[in-house]
C-alpha cells in the first residue's frame, strides 16, 4: 500500500526528533522499500545459512511480505563524557575504538545505545498509533548492515505492514 511509505517517513521523522543524550545525535535513519525489500529478505536467509543461526528465514520472510522497512543505525557516536562506567570501563577514555564483531561492532557508550533504543521506540509508538503492524527485529540490522543499505555499526530494522492480523506474531 502507498501510504505505508508515508507511515514510515513518519516513523523516521519521529525517530528523528527523539531525545538524544547531551543533544547530540549519531542516528542515521533509512526507508526500504520494493525491490530493496527482496534483496534483504534473500540476505536474511543466505546469512541465517551460512551462520547456521536460526529464523533468519522466517523473518526475511516476513521482510518480504513487508510493505516497508526502516532502518536504523548507530554510527560513529562519541562519548556522553559521563565516567558513569555502563559501558563496561570506569572512563569514557577507556572506551577506545569499537572492535569489528562478526555482526556488529562495539563496545558503545550505553547512553549512545540508548539514544537509538529511544528512537526505536519513538518510531514503533508512531507505527502504532497509525495502526501499522510492525516489529523490531535485530536480524533485519545483521543483512542490512551486510549489504551497506546504511552506514552505521549497529543496525536495526523495522519491518511495516497492512493486513487483517499481524504477520509478525503468531508466526
Amino acid at each position: 500500500m502507498e501510504i505505508m511509505e508515508t507511515v514510515a517517513q513518519l516513523m523516521a521523522l519521529s525517530a528523528r526528533t527523539a531525545p538524544k543524550a547531551g543533544g547530540k545525535d549519531f542516528v542515521e535513519i533509512k526507508v526500504i522499500k520494493g525491490e530493496e525489500l527482496n534483496r534483504l529478505a534473500d540476505d536474511m536467509v543466505s546469512y541465517g545459512e551460512e551462520s547456521g543461526k536460526g529464523n533468519f528465514d522466517r523473518d526475511g520472510k516476513n521482510v518480504r511480505n513487508s510493505d516497508a522497512v526502516l532502518l536504523l543505525a548507530l554510527k560513529d557516536a562519541g562519548k556522553v563524557g559521563l565516567n558513569c562506567g555502563a559501558c563496561g570501563f570506569s572512563k569514557c577514555a577507556d572506551l577506545t575504538e569499537a572492535v569489528k564483531g562478526p555482526e556488529f561492532d562495539g563496545p558503545w557508550c550505553a547512553w549512545r545505545l540508548m539514544d537509538l533504543g529511544i528512537a526505536l521506540g519513538s518510531a514503533v509508538k508512531t507505527a502504532s498509533i497509525l495502526n501499522a503492524d510492525n516489529r523490531i527485529m535485530y536480524r533485519i540490522g545483521v543483512s542490512a548492515r551486510r549489504l551497506e543499505m546504511i552506514e552505521g555499526q549497529i543496525v536495526v530494522g523495522v519491518p511495516i505492514s497492512v493486513s487483517g492480523k499481524s504477520i509478525y506474531f503468531d508466526r
